[in-house]
Formats: structure tokens, sequence, C-alpha cells
């Protein structure tokens, strides 16, 4: 009776999600295939880059390569131009840089509309875009939101189906929105948010929908993205970290690589007036995707890697629960620390508390801070909808979360915080 009873309570608690999502507003297919990569991706990562060569057909697949926002582009560029063709690809290094030795803003604006480039963009079936200032990619590309001949024809290679991939600031072009040097997240996440400083246009290919950001974990870049989506109206973000993709096709993500990707869902959230114009938001839509998960944006609905639903899901709804982090922190003094948003979502589902709290705060405010006093507090929650499951790896630490909850909300802090003891 007891085991009825249960699965009686998850098949309601199945039903009733699978009801909610069915009012969420549909999301519009991306074409092709986009693949944002979060940077610092290793040579060793052979299963990442061995996708991206098998995603544009597999060995003889004509890839460009376009390093136009490196510092070092012929460096740059022939290492990604190696790393694809030790896996079978056919590469061309396109010199569409300023930095490369001997030009300049004019001349890289200039290659953008060179016929030979638009040719070898046309032939090729996958477009790999380097690391660097993404700011680049816009003054070449995109210059005053005005479109190359290169960039068209990227474009039109990827409506016909092809690969649009980049790593870094290759990843961060794929909104129609992208950051272009916003180094602080928390000053993001206080308001400064300036057209052509911190944000800029992007080059679009991830459609008009999503939101990308890339180091996401490593770098804690939550609070950055969830102030930018605000800001511009985005409902769903993806956050990818370092040595990790997200393979998107049509409304389909899957993830690829060393960790994972966070994704962020705005669209049953609420906005309440905060201090110096900084929103609250309550009801946020958190999940963190590992390697090998998928997550379907018209649906929005996640599932699981196929060996780490085999093993279970975590019961954390039940009565005789017993959490395997039996004392865990209860909170995190930086939120937007290192990892600190993935720890906290694995807190949050294998801990003996359904909420975990994390602060965001500089002991150290910046020059440009607008409010040195402001900090924001982080609550998440796990509730009906939210679902987990344990990792299959050695460390038993990767979960994958689905539909936590997230309140943020504005918090005056006490300057100085702290003083000496005598």
């Amino acid at each position: 009776m007891f085991i009825l009873t249960l699965f009686a309570a998850n098949l309601a608690i199945d039903i009733a999600y699978a009801e909610e999502i069915q009012t969420k507003p549909a999301f519009q297919p991306i074409p092709g295939i986009v693949v944002p990569m979060g940077g610092a991706v290793r040579g060793d990562n052979d299963e990442l880059r061995q996708r991206l060569v098998d995603l544009a057909g597999g060995k003889g697949a004509r890839f460009v390569v376009i390093p136009t926002s490196s510092g070092n582009p012929v460096a740059t560029g022939e290492n990604a131009a190696h790393e694809l063709r030790r896996r079978g690809a056919q590469v061309e290094l396109l010199r569409i840089a300023p930095q490369w030795p001997g030009e300049s803003l004019d001349s890289a604006r200039r290659a953008a509309a060179d016929p030979d480039n638009v040719a070898k963009i046309r032939a090729a079936n996958g477009v790999y875009f380097t690391g660097g200032a993404q700011e680049r990619y816009a003054d070449v590309l995109n210059p005053n939101g005005v479109a190359s001949p290169v960039l068209q024809a990227i474009r039109e290679l990827q409506a016909r189906g092809g690969v649009i991939a980049g790593t870094s600031a290759g990843a961060a072009i794929m909104s129609r929105v992208m950051f272009r040097d916003a180094q602080n997240p928390l000053l993001v996440l206080k308001g400064l948010l300036r057209e052509g400083k911190e944000i800029e246009r992007g080059l679009g290919f991830a459609g008009d929908e999503l939101f990308i950001d890339q180091h996401f974990l490593k770098r804690g870049r939550i609070g950055r993205m969830l102030a930018a989506m605000l800001a511009k109206g985005y409902k769903i973000g993806l956050g990818v970290d370092e040595n990790t993709a997200a393979v998107i096709r049509g409304t389909d993500i899957e993830i690829v690589g060393a960790t994972g990707a966070l994704l962020i869902d705005l669209r049953d959230a609420t906005v309440e007036p905060g201090p110096v114009n900084v929103p609250n938001v309550r009801n946020v839509r958190i999940s963190y995707l590992d390697n090998g998960d998928h997550y379907d944006l018209a649906k929005a609905q996640a599932s699981v890697f196929p060996a780490k639903r085999a093993k279970g899901e975590l019961k954390f709804r039940q009565p005789d629960f017993v959490p395997e982090l039996e004392n865990p922190r209860q909170d995190f003094p930086d939120i937007l620390g290192e990892n600190a948003i993935q720890r906290a979502l694995s807190q949050l589902v294998d801990g003996n508390r359904d909420h975990v709290t994390g602060f965001a705060f500089s002991l150290l405010p910046a020059k440009d801070d607008p409010a040195p006093d402001l900090g924001f507090e982080f609550l998440l929650r796990r509730d009906e909808r939210t679902r987990a499951w344990e990792s299959t790896g050695i460390d038993g630490k990767d979960y994958s979360v689905f539909d936590a909850r997230l309140d943020v909300r504005s918090i005056r802090m006490t300057t100085p915080l702290y003083k000496s003891w005598q």
C-alpha cells in the first residue's frame, strides 16, 4: 500500500508538471546546429571536438576557422584548425582579424567583405569561432548592426543546416544580445549594464529567445546573466561551463563535455521593484544539466543521461529519504564564487534541508559601484517540480538538477562588514 501511495503521488506530480509546461509559450526552433562552448576546451577533450566534426558530416567535413576575436589570431586559429584536422575535417583559416600581423580594424572589415572568404564559407559545412575579445566580432563582422557579406554567408550556412560552433568569445556572440566587456558580475547585477560597454549586439545564431554566456560556473556568472535577461526581456538563459559544449538543434539542447551548463527559466518569474533600479525576482526556475543530459526548450522539460536514469532518481520528497550530504554547509557567503551555484544545487537536492541560501556582496567595492552597501540574497528551494539524479562517476557529486526554484532579493549590508576583534 505504501508503494502504491508513493507511486500515485509521484504520478500526480508528473501529470501536474506535464499540464503546467503545456501553458508555456512556444519556443521557436533554432536553425542548423549551434554549438556554444564555454571556453578553455582542452586538447584531450576528444568527445567534444570529434562531435563537432561528426555533426558537420564526419571525415572530410569542411570547416572555416574565424579567429577575429583573438589577440594572437595566427596561433589561435592554427591551433583550432589543427584540432579539427586531426579528427578528419578539412579546414580553411580565414585571415579576418584586426590583431593579425600587418592588419587593422579597417583591413579586417575589408576581409569580411572579400568574395574569396564568402566563397569559402559557402563551400563549408561548419564555422568555428575562436576565443578572445568578443567585441571584435561585433566590430568587424557586424559593425553598427550591419551584417558583413561574411556574416551573411554564415547565416546562409546555418539556414541550410550547417554547424555554427564557437568557444568562449565565440560562444558569447551566439545570442542576439551579448556581453561586450562585463568582467564584474556583481556590478552588472547592481545595474551597471550600458550599451556599447557591458553589453553589445551579438550575432544572433541562437535566435531571439535564448541568451548564452560562457566560462559560466568557473567564473560565477549567474548574477550577470540574470541581470541581462531581465533588462533585455529574455526568458531563457544558458550558461555553459569551461571544457563543455551545448549542442543546440531545433529546440533540443544536449550537453557534451567535462562539466555542464546552467539553464535559467524566467517564464514563471515575477519581478518586483528594488533599490537603485535593481529589481528583485522570484520563482526563477534553475536547472543544472550535466554531461549527456538534454533539455527541450519547447516543452520546458529535461531528460537525464541514461546511465544516471538507470541509477535512480533522488527521492528527497519521501519521508524516509536519507541524504548523502548529511552535514553540509547551509549557506554560501559568495554565491558568485567559482562553482558555488553548482555546489549549492547539489546540496539542495542531497542535503538535509529543503532550501539553501547564498549571498553576493563585495568587501572592496569598485570605484564605479553604484551602491557599495547593496548586496543580494539568493534563496534556492526544492519544491514539487524539482527533480534530481546522482552522478554515475567516481566522486558521485556531478548531480543533474532540474527545476529548482530561485528567489533573488536586494539586501543592505553593514559597512564595514568587519573590524578588528580588539
